[in-house]
């Protein structure tokens, strides 16, 4: 099981639960290292004082503010539990609300709770509450000395905690360059809202996470491997014409004309209903503007 980076309690009113927190994420990730063009030598980083000039060891590095100008008050591991203890081992929640009601660009991070000694009967019973009532509980905690304001809900037999932006950190729309609201507005015509309508119904299909796959990794590592068999372990290579010629400036024309295309290209119908593609192979409605001439780009299947 993967290593618990934060323990303590989840509390409601009056109720404790004993809780470990679990990392959810597996991300997969490159981990590069810095070289020197000239000679492919490995670049390395040094924590040095900006008063001598000197190299300083990480372990005789402290955590300081500056209240004054130059002027610096230490904080140990001890001051910022001691700041606030009940927020450094407490996951308090606040409010239960209706899941629906919390928009998607408030998601962060997912971590799993894991109940401690004897607290799996009251987990279970917040676990089967939440899910009846359909609502999740918003809470606040203390993770690694940084607040956090967080969301528990059930996902099978777990309770999973998933970190929440606050709404400052949300910036807004306004400034931004976007399409007038309104169909009208947008001269968007009803003949090019019910061809949308089709062709999302077309492509509509129960969500599958697993039918969907990062092949990012796994492209890139053939790549390495293929630049260490021809013996390229320290050519620097450009980008081949082909990679050159995507960069196209996309410009919708004909859109109504191009959602026909779309629909009639999709997979066909069974009695009379739409026939749901295949996870992995849907049409892609992109359009390309080349030079001298504008056309739609062929769909691309995965």
């Amino acid at each position: 099981m993967p290593r618990s980076i934060w323990k303590g309690a989840l509390s409601f009113g009056l109720v404790n639960i004993p809780v470990e927190v679990v990392s959810a994420e597996d991300r997969k990730e490159f981990k590069f290292s810095m070289l020197d063009k000239r000679d492919f030598s490995p670049v390395g980083y040094k924590r040095y004082s900006k008063e001598s000039g000197k190299e300083v060891e990480w372990s005789d590095v402290v955590k300081g503010y500056e209240y004054e100008k130059g002027q610096y008050v230490v904080l140990s591991d001890e001051d910022f539990k001691r700041a606030n203890v009940k927020a450094s081992r407490t996951i308090e929640i606040q409010a239960f609300v209706p899941a629906k009601d919390v928009s998607p660009e408030f998601f962060e991070t997912p971590y799993y709770l894991i109940p401690g000694d004897r607290g799996e009967k009251v987990y279970a019973l917040l676990r089967e509450t939440l899910r009846t009532t359909g609502r999740i509980a918003v809470a606040q905690f203390v993770l690694r000395t940084t607040p956090h304001l967080v969301a528990v809900q059930p996902v099978g037999p777990a309770l999973m905690l998933l970190t929440l932006r606050y709404s400052d950190e949300l910036r807004a729309a306004k400034g931004l360059e976007l399409p007038a609201a309104g169909l009208k507005e947008a001269r968007v015509t009803a003949k090019e809202v019910d061809l949308a309508k089709r062709l999302i119904e077309d492509m509509s299909e129960e969500w599958d996470p697993s039918a969907y796959k990062n092949t990012y990794h796994e492209d890139l590592m053939h790549r390495i491997d293929e630049k260490v068999k021809k013996g390229e372990t320290h050519e620097l290579t450009k980008p081949s014409d082909d990679d050159a010629g995507e960069r196209r400036t996309a410009k919708v024309i004909d859109l109504a004309s191009l959602l026909k295309q779309s629909i009639d290209g999709s997979a066909p119908r069974r009695s009379g209903a739409h026939r749901r593609p295949k996870a992995g192979t849907k049409p892609q409605l992109r359009v390309v503007e080349s030079r001298g001439q504008r056309q739609p780009a062929k769909r691309k299947r995965a």
